[in-house]
């Protein structure tokens, strides 16, 4: 059995969920693909996730309504023994990253992070990621009876509905006692698409010169490209934007069609988050800018100049 737990937000299965389906549908492994659906309230997650499985395992338990990397650990490790699972897939979230240690160290299986790519090789599982920044591309590979993967977001393309939906079970789990307790919850409200599920995205840096500037140019050529909105280090730590827009290796990675970059100069913390993106705009006034190394298409100019020219081309 290769088992993928369902990362979802809102009631929805997420972009991960469908990437790691791509990844185990092509990895060359034996066995049906089940689906572990974990949560409170959870049914209408899992129907959209049968119809990307064999067969999709739910656990819906008021236990579960918050996450909890101890609880959810010792679920997805039950789970694994008790259905043989041979290869276990975990999103490369924060709390994927978090909690598939404990996964491999209860499965006393190999773990492999951020995969972005995976094969099966007379029984081994041989797998890519990014290392140093993202400039190399190193492939390992893991041995034993059970593997444990962390599938890196934007690592494989989306996978599509089966034509039929796969059967759905009720997953009985002994849980442990919690020892975390959530007192509160506070979420940044935003009607703007996510990051991680964008197939567009225009970043901001210090070229846009103020708060202001970003919204004027930034935030409205996103709003006319249906884009993401993402940022530099530099512009978070400044207090303009929320850190949930940071792109860079203390930030999120991000694998869209394309990538505008605007006003950002190209520092290799910001690189490594987005340089693997499909197309990579930069618009910058230093044609040194190190941004115009790895860009497919370059505009050397000033951002002031340029965007408000885009936005009304757009407009038209």
């Amino acid at each position: 059995m290769i088992l993928l737990v369902v990362e979802y937000s809102n009631g929805k299965v997420s972009k991960s969920t469908l990437e790691m389906t791509t990844a185990a549908r092509g990895m060359g492994r034996e066995g049906p693909i089940t689906l572990l659906v974990l949560g409170s309230g959870v049914a209408t997650v899992a129907e959209q996730a049968a119809l990307f499985a064999d067969q999709v395992l739910v656990a819906d338990k008021p236990e579960l309504a918050q996450y909890d990397p101890e609880v959810w650990s010792s679920a997805v490790a039950q789970i694994a023994r008790e259905g043989e699972a041979h290869t276990v897939l975990i999103g490369g979230s924060r709390s994927g990253r978090e909690y598939s240690p404990r996964v491999a160290v209860k499965l006393d299986a190999p773990l492999i992070e951020d995969a972005i790519s995976l094969t099966d090789r007379n029984g081994a599982l041989v797998a890519a990621h990014y290392t140093f920044l993202s400039r190399v591309t190193e492939t390992v590979a893991a041995e034993g009876p059970v593997c444990v993967v962390t599938v890196k977001p934007g690592g494989f393309a989306a996978a599509q509905p089966a034509s039929a939906a796969g059967e759905q079970y009720d997953a009985e789990l002994n849980l442990p006692e919690p020892r975390l307790q959530v007192t509160g919850k506070t979420a940044e409200k935003s009607e703007r698409i996510s990051l991680a599920d964008a197939d567009l995205v225009v970043s901001g840096g210090r070229g846009v010169d103020s708060p202001e500037g970003f919204k004027q140019l930034v935030e409205a050529l996103a709003d006319q490209l249906g884009a993401a909105v993402g940022a530099t280090r530099a512009i978070v730590d400044a207090g303009w934007r929320p850190y949930s827009e940071q792109v860079g290796q203390t930030g999120k990675t991000v694998q869209p069609k394309a990538y505008i970059a605007v006003g950002i100069s190209g520092a290799v913390q910001h690189l490594s988050g987005m340089n693997k993106s499909k197309f990579i705009v930069a618009i910058n006034k230093d044609a040194n800018a190190p941004i115009f190394k790895i860009a497919d298409y370059g505009i050397v100019g000033d951002v002031h100049q340029i965007i408000p020219a885009m936005i009304a081309e757009l407009r038209k």
